[in-house]
């Protein structure tokens, strides 16, 4: 996983827990990195479970729920560092649809080496966009949060449920999206 994500967790743990917390979690977590992410390198996905795992044994609150959080979290620190990706998106359907094509075509040429996962469209119509989700470290609640913080972004009210599809390894998600 590449580091901003590493770095905006820990960002976001300070803000809505405390510095306390963070170093609390570092010190559970036992990380090899011993928690010290640079926003550019690369570190195992394990990190963010161990840390995640850490923080939900400390604050009482379920992994899903927290993932979620974090995704939305995310999303808005995304907009604020990366707003040349928001420019000309007019809704949560261009911008998620758009994914795989237009924002991971770009991460991928300055990052060679990330490991995204992947959204593909199943289908889109001007009321409804259904996508599915893959990837290996299965953050499907992170994907959720992602995607719910892009609805809150636009405004515009989307009804969102998520099911999945497959068993085992090869399993996947798929995000339904729904304008009211």
């Amino acid at each position: 996983m590449k580091g901003v994500v590493f770095t905006e967790f820990m960002d976001m743990v300070e803000q809505q827990f405390s510095v306390d917390m963070l170093d609390d979690i570092i010190e559970d977590a036992q990380l090899p990195s011993d928690g010290a992410y640079t926003a550019v390198g690369t570190y195992p996905h394990s990190e963010m479970v161990a840390l995640v795992s850490a923080l939900s044994a400390r604050s009482g609150v379920a992994v899903t729920v927290l993932l979620r959080a974090f995704g939305e979290y995310l999303f808005g620190r995304f907009v604020r560092g990366y707003s040349a990706f928001f420019k000309g998106q007019s809704d949560a359907f261009t911008f998620i649809a758009g994914i795989e094509n237009v924002i991971h075509a770009e991460v991928r040429k300055l990052y060679p080496d990330a490991e995204l996962p992947r959204f593909e469209v199943e289908y889109r119509d001007d009321r409804r966009l259904v996508i599915i989700y893959s990837s290996e470290r299965h953050f499907e609640d992170l994907a959720e949060g992602l995607i719910a913080g892009c609805i809150a972004h636009f405004g515009r009210p989307v009804t969102l449920r998520r099911e999945t599809v497959g068993e085992g390894p090869q399993r996947r998600e798929r995000f339904l999206l729904e304008r009211s």
